[in-house]
């Protein structure tokens, strides 16, 4: 079951740094919802989230990230400043991978940990699995759009895009269909 959980999470992993791929800094760091949800700022939550979760959880601290924590500007893990690089976010979420790949292999799955912001709840590492697999994949569904918004470009994994066979006329002739009925059903219920 452990191996099973954990290949959910590192699908959401690869499919979230997937949506960088391609991309120049401004598209990667640009915000596309009145929130301000950003491709590079939802990596950099990913990051918190895997350190937090399999590090401070279970005993085992992942380095302190500057965004993170007492002091820390409010939600500042949720966006990249001008100067922190790519480079530097994806390298950090790769050593969080690491780290967080490092408990879950170590750890059985009803080891018990806290979580000091749930008010010091007790879990088991089953349970911040499946937290941490919801939240990577909520996060790289929220990327799915955003990076959809920006160029066009749609899937689930680079080796299976999950989509139907159709091309871009196909697309155009879906989006004005189903605009179409929003149109209508909204004229009905006037």
């Amino acid at each position: 079951m452990k191996a099973d959980l954990h290949s959910y999470l590192k699908g959401g992993r690869e499919s979230l740094l997937w949506k960088l791929d391609g991309l120049g800094e401004y598209d990667i760091r640009r915000p596309l919802t009145p929130t301000a949800t950003n491709l590079l700022g939802l990596v950099k939550h990913a990051t918190a989230m895997e350190t937090l979760y399999f590090g401070v959880v279970f005993g085992r601290p992942f380095e302190q990230l500057p965004y993170v924590g007492d002091g820390a500007e409010t939600n500042a893990d949720m966006w990249a400043s001008a100067d922190e690089t790519r480079e530097e976010i994806v390298a950090l979420y790769r050593r969080a991978i690491a780290h967080a790949d490092t408990t879950i292999e170590a750890l059985a799955l009803d080891e018990v940990g806290r979580v000091p912001w749930w008010g010091d709840t007790a879990v088991t590492l089953h349970h911040v699995l499946v937290h941490v697999i919801a939240e990577t994949q909520r996060h790289a569904g929220h990327a799915d759009i955003v990076r959809e918004l920006i160029d066009g470009a749609a899937g689930l994994l680079p080796s299976n895009d999950n989509l139907p066979p159709v091309g871009e006329s196909w697309w155009l002739d879906h989006h004005r269909r189903v605009e179409q009925a929003a149109l209508d059903a909204s004229r009905r219920s006037s």
